[in-house]
Order: structure tokens, then C-alpha cells, then sequence
């Protein structure tokens, strides 16, 4: 296990200290801060489509409309509120275990 921790923590460790050092250098507007950010949002939104179509554990119980109903009320409570993150989260759980709460009896 300290292998694993140790090599786990090598293999990330390094890109951090190189983020932290090349990115005081590089312009926000750099065409490389451009692609490492679309790069960063597709993964994000992949992992959020696996979420929404692929789910895993519990989440797998409940149906896709609920599902998408969650996603576009999160979305939609996201961009209502000036883009705040915390707000479309909650407001999706929130859809979210209501769905689950209405269609479990």
C-alpha cells in the first residue's frame, strides 16, 4: 500500500508543481490555457454524461427521467443564479431525491 501511495502521489504530485510553476508564465488568454480549459470542461461534462446515462450503485435505480429532470433543473438553477455552483448542485439533489422519494412507494 505505501507503493501505491507513493507512486500514486509521484505521478500527480509532479504535474501539480509544474502547473504551479508555468502558470504564474502563461497568459490567461494563451492559447494553451485556452485548451488545457475545453479539455477540462469536456471531461467534466463526459463524467457528468456517464453519471446521467451509465450510472453505477444506487444512483442506477433511478430512472433516466429523473435523472435528466435533475440535470436540467441543476443546469437551469445554475445559470438563474448568476452561475453559482452551489446552487445548481443542491437544486439537483434536491430534484433528485425528490424524484426518488416520489416514484420508491
Amino acid at each position: 500500500y505505501v507503493f501505491i501511495l507513493v507512486a500514486g502521489w509521484l505521478a500527480t504530485d509532479c504535474w501539480r508543481v509544474l502547473g504551479v510553476y508555468f502558470g504564474g508564465r502563461i497568459s490567461e488568454t494563451s492559447e494553451a490555457i485556452v485548451l488545457v480549459r475545453a479539455i477540462a470542461t469536456a471531461l467534466v461534462a463526459a463524467v457528468i454524461a456517464n453519471l446521467i446515462f451509465f450510472p453505477a450503485g444506487a444512483l442506477a435505480k433511478v430512472a433516466l427521467e429523473i435523472r435528466l429532470i435533475a440535470f436540467a433543473s441543476g443546469f437551469a438553477a445554475y445559470l438563474l443564479t448568476g452561475r453559482k455552483v452551489v446552487v445548481g448542485i443542491l437544486s439537483a439533489e434536491a430534484v433528485l431525491a425528490f424524484g426518488m422519494l416520489a416514484t420508491s412507494g
